[in-house]
């Protein structure tokens, strides 16, 4: 079935791992198959396994203890284990609350789920394997953080075979993949500090790209398998623009017919990269440009200048990029509605197809979540599971209702704009993808219409 959701890579390559050393590994994307907890439950019963895993991001964090706790119940003996980042934020209060999760994996999974089997099987100390978080004899004890992967290139490829799910990707309800579909990690973490990202902490502020080769040999398998559209989803994909060039003309030296989506920071940006980009299938690309005010972008330690925002998507739309999305977070503690109201313009004069609207929040494991919690607006005891919307806590902040309307009409003016929508409607009538993207919707347009008007008014 096709929903919204990615493919889940983090648990694909620790069953990777796990499965090149004998490990037996069957999965379960509950999300994407829309499972209930019940038949989440009943699949575990069916498979019988030793040891249960959760991904577990804060949009879960409630619904996984659930689900191990009714499996709990079936079968006592069963060993349950979390990670990403949620888990790895919140390890000791996991545990406290829950007997009925017995491991937290922090960090990095692949080979601390691999020693922690190996562990479990021979009924080891759990004390000697790094970076894991249990509780003995009535504690709860947090061994050494393990070492970050240096060498990405040595992990197995996701085998995208164990997900019984296919997958898409949607802006706003609209499917912008329209043939087979999947998602790529082509390197990790980020050494950027931006204040509202949980990735510095969890990555520890590291990029560690794959080699091009490497790479390519996964573009070619998955090509074999049929996929014909990708997603890079690094949490800084054109960090290293000669990196990225490599990977462009080997792309096409290599005759990789692949149709492919990333993001680009926008200090990180020029033609000539952009250019090699287009060439080797690059149709949509993600900038995060926050916002048009300096003093927010300072608060948010993004390290950017709005004149780089406007130079980016100028050089990305001279080059020829298809579709350009533009994400904007407003929002901040002290941002005065001046300050909104000049990003939401600055949104409009922007060359862009997609102005992504986002009204700053804050989980555990962020900068932003920390000074929150310094302050006094919120009690980290009381929602860590749940993440806040900042104008919702903060004292000195715009209302978030007030938020949310200046957005909502902001979303009307951008797209119902005369000299926009001429704009757009050439571009999809020379545009291929465009064209494919549009007959794909076509049947679902009233769906696509609501799912724009919730996710304005209610996102």
């Amino acid at each position: 079935m096709c929903t919204k959701a990615w493919p889940p890579l983090g648990m694909l390559y620790i069953a990777g791992v796990l499965m090149k050393e004998g490990v037996e590994v069957s999965m379960l994307d509950q999300s994407a198959l829309g499972f209930t907890p019940k038949k989440a439950v009943d699949w575990v019963k069916r498979e019988e396994p030793d040891i249960l895993g959760f991904s577990v991001l804060h949009s879960a964090a409630k619904e996984a203890p659930k689900i191990a706790e009714l499996v709990k119940k079936e079968n006592p003996n069963i060993k349950i284990v979390m990670g990403n980042y949620h888990a790895t934020f919140n390890a000791e209060r996991i545990l406290r609350k829950y007997p009925s999760v017995d491991i937290i994996v922090r960090g990095e999974g692949e080979f601390a789920c691999l020693d922690l089997a190996k562990c479990l099987e021979k009924g080891g100390d759990l004390r000697e394997v790094d970076g894991i978080t249990f509780r003995h004899n009535g504690k709860i004890v947090s061994t050494s953080d393990r070492p970050l992967i240096k060498n990405i290139d040595e992990l197995p490829f996701p085998d995208r075979k164990l997900m019984n799910a296919e997958y898409t990707s949607t802006i706003f309800g609209v499917k912008v993949a329209t043939k087979k579909f999947t998602t790529v990690l082509s390197s990790r973490g980020c050494p950027f500090r931006c204040t509202f990202c949980g990735c510095r902490k969890f990555a520890r502020g590291v990029w560690r790209p794959r080699s091009v080769e490497n790479i390519m040999q996964e573009l070619h398998l998955l090509r074999s398998q049929g996929y014909e559209e990708i997603l890079f989803v690094d949490d800084n994909f054109t960090l290293n623009r000669k990196r990225v060039v490599k990977l462009c003309r080997m792309m096409r030296k290599e005759g990789l017919d692949i149709r492919w989506i990333c993001d680009s920071r926008v200090d990180n940006s020029s033609y000539d990269m952009f250019r090699e980009m287009v060439k080797a299938g690059c149709n949509t690309l993600y900038f995060g440009i926050e916002s048009a005010n300096q003093r927010i972008l300072d608060y948010y330690k993004k390290g950017i200048t709005p004149q780089q925002s406007f130079d980016a998507v100028r050089q990305a739309r001279k080059a020829g990029i298809d579709v350009i999305v533009g994400s904007f977070i407003v929002g901040a503690p002290d941002e005065t509605w001046e300050e909104i109201l000049n990003t939401l313009k600055f949104a409009q004069k922007l060359d862009i197809d997609v102005s992504s609207l986002n009204i700053l929040g804050a989980f555990s494991g962020t900068e932003i979540w920390n000074e929150l919690a310094a302050k006094g607006w919120i009690n980290e005891e009381e929602c860590w599971e749940t993440s806040v919307y900042v104008p919702s806590v903060s004292p000195h902040s715009v209302p978030f209702e007030e938020i949310r309307q200046m957005i909502y009409e902001h979303f009307r003016k951008f797209y119902l704009r005369p000299k926009q929508l001429l704009k757009e409607v050439l571009r999809t009538l020379k545009s291929s993808y465009r064209l494919g993207v549009l007959l794909v919707n076509l049947p679902r347009a009233n769906s696509v219409i609501d799912d724009v008007v919730q996710g304005v008014r209610y996102g």
